[in-house]
């Protein structure tokens, strides 16, 4: 959706304009009521509440219901019957990915390899200055040109792009166009030869660079082979990060997100976070994973937690990462792929180093997060997570698992055994169903994208998009979630509709469930008396409308911590 003040050239986008513009605080002492509201949120115990006033002061929610007709010298604002949720939550995604990703070229959606190869042409003509700069913005020839989205399953071909198009089209300068789900880049030959990537090129472990019948790379690195560019791919400076932060955080306000879980932040943007709360100049809440790649990660965990005073930064969790993608068959299986048999997928961590990461970080009294999709490297996160367990049972609530997508279904019990959190995007689901049986075949299906089972054991699951991998927009995933479709309500009963979610479930996830995974219920997650006024308007009664419709609810106004943040 479109981050951007529309103009308010109708009655009712001025009535709108005015309606929130009322609900700016005059005085830093004056409650708001807001009455005639048509809101939702949740109770502590997970039930849906309805009410129809609610009042803030400052930054804390005052009242909800009928007791708010007691708050005295309050600032009377009619919301006219529309919707109110509370302020909603993504619980894995890439914020400073998400602002790059905008700023550059986008390959979604790209229908085969050919139209992906002319939106680089396209953006280059109309962006030229867009393309990657180094920290000291050095010459043109140093630039690279940066996309990120293509997704070949969606190609007629369904085959993986070689270097020889983008050769042909931009023979002299980088280029590095990163697959939707982060797992794969797809370079030309100039940037092969920038990194010193070249037939005698050992793949490296958890990795792959992929190679022709020759010998030669085709352009494809997967996974831990992407990290061979790293020595001669720009690194963006502190004003490019500032800038990506700024327009991350414009673009979840407009569509209702008022805090974010980042998965796997590095020292760098650490610091950046910290420095920005401090000066109370952040837009939205961050729950900020530290990466266990981060060469200085020992030195992060011996800092501590970070907390700001606002509530706006936390810093107590690491991003672990145990395999790669189902899409680039970087996914780690029990048993080889159903379409390339000689393959089961990579553990990007080691299996022997797999218990010094866990016991480092869970030693640490840190929160432990790790990315795991196929069967195997989830069991043996598990596995793992219990043996930490018995060595520090001081620490063993609310790790989770990032993804958590393919499962087999003995080991599923074992989430709720350890208290492991499974971090799922409902978009993911919808996104994959196209291929998904193709790589796992139709038996490895029972435990994938399994969201009610995990409900029905009492297993809490932390919804979110995985942004920029997914689009952002959070009634996407809400849409998917209830109806396990994509954008087109296909496949007509949904796919695997047994595990669809409820309403008022997905509506958890985003909201209450989320902030548990945080640690965070107390002050956020639902509209309740001394919460933070995290709240969002919407156009459709998200409870109400038909399920093919959640997927267009457009956000009104976005509040975080009683300031209105976002109006359309």
């Amino acid at each position: 959706m479109n981050n951007k003040c529309y103009s308010l050239l109708s009655a009712t986008a001025l009535s709108l304009f005015t309606l929130f513009s009322q609900a700016q605080v005059t005085s830093s002492e004056q409650p708001i009521h807001f009455t005639n509201v048509n809101g939702y949120t949740l109770n502590a115990k997970g039930e849906l509440i309805q009410f129809n006033e609610f009042a803030i002061k400052n930054d804390v929610i005052l009242s909800v219901g009928e007791s708010s007709h007691d708050i005295t010298n309050a600032k009377e604002v009619d919301m006219h019957g529309k919707t109110v949720l509370p302020g909603l939550i993504d619980a894995h995604g890439h914020i400073l990915g998400l602002g790059a990703y905008l700023l550059e070229v986008d390959l979604r959606g790209a229908s085969s390899e050919e139209e992906a190869v002319s939106r680089v042409m396209q953006f280059v003509g109309k962006q030229p200055k867009a393309m990657a700069k180094d920290e000291n913005n050095q010459s043109q020839e140093t630039r690279w040109i940066v996309g990120d989205g293509w997704n070949q399953v969606l190609w007629p071909t369904k085959t993986f792009p070689s270097k020889a198009s983008l050769d042909k089209a931009m023979p002299n300068v980088p280029v590095i166009l990163s697959r939707v789900d982060g797992h794969a880049v797809w370079v030309n030959s100039k940037a092969l030869d920038l990194a010193g990537i070249g037939r005698n090129t050992p793949s490296p472990s958890g990795g792959e660079i992929v190679k022709d019948e020759m010998g030669d790379p085709t352009g494809l690195l997967i996974d831990n082979a992407i990290d061979l560019l790293q020595l001669v791919l720009p690194k963006p400076s502190l004003s490019d990060l500032e800038e990506h932060l700024d327009v991350a955080s414009s673009h979840l306000l407009a569509l209702g997100i008022t805090s974010a879980h980042d998965a796997g932040i590095n020292e760098t943007v650490r610091n950046l976070y910290i420095d920005k709360a401090n000066k109370s100049e952040l837009k939205i809440r961050i729950y900020a994973m530290l990466a266990a790649t981060d060469p200085n990660i020992l030195d992060m965990l011996k800092a501590g937690h970070f907390q700001d005073a606002n509530g706006f930064m936390s810093i107590r969790s690491v991003k672990a990462y145990g395999d790669g993608a189902l899409g680039s068959r970087g996914a780690a299986l029990l048993a080889p792929y159903s379409d390339d048999p000689a393959n089961s997928g990579l553990l990007l961590t080691e299996l022997e180093r797999l218990p010094s990461v866990f016991n480092t970080v869970i030693g640490a009294n840190f929160q432990l997060n790790i990315h795991a999709i196929g069967d195997r490297a989830n069991r043996l996160a598990l596995q793992q997570f219990g043996k930490s367990f018995d060595i520090f049972p001081e620490n063993a609530q609310r790790h989770r698992i990032e993804h958590a997508q393919v499962i087999a279904p003995e080991d599923i019990p074992l989430f709720k055994e350890y208290g492991v959190i499974p971090s799922m995007q409902p978009t993911h689901a919808t996104s994959d169903m196209n291929m998904a049986e193709d790589r796992l075949g139709k038996a490895r299906l029972e435990g994938a994208y399994a969201w009610q089972t995990f409900v029905k054991q009492g297993t809490p699951i932390a919804l979110g998009s995985d942004f920029p991998v997914e689009l952002a927009n959070i009634f996407h995933g809400l849409h998917a979630a209830v109806s396990r479709q994509n954008a087109n309500q296909e496949p007509a009963q949904g796919w695997i509709a047994s595990e669809s979610l409820s309403r008022i479930q997905a509506f958890r996830g985003f909201t209450l469930d989320a902030a548990y995974a945080a640690f965070q219920e107390d002050i956020i997650g639902s509209i309740e008396v001394g919460k933070k006024a995290d709240f969002i308007v919407i156009d459709k009664d998200y409870f109400k409308v038909p399920v093919q419709e959640i997927r267009n609810i457009e956000v009104l106004a976005t509040y975080v911590n009683g300031q209105l943040m976002f109006e359309q």
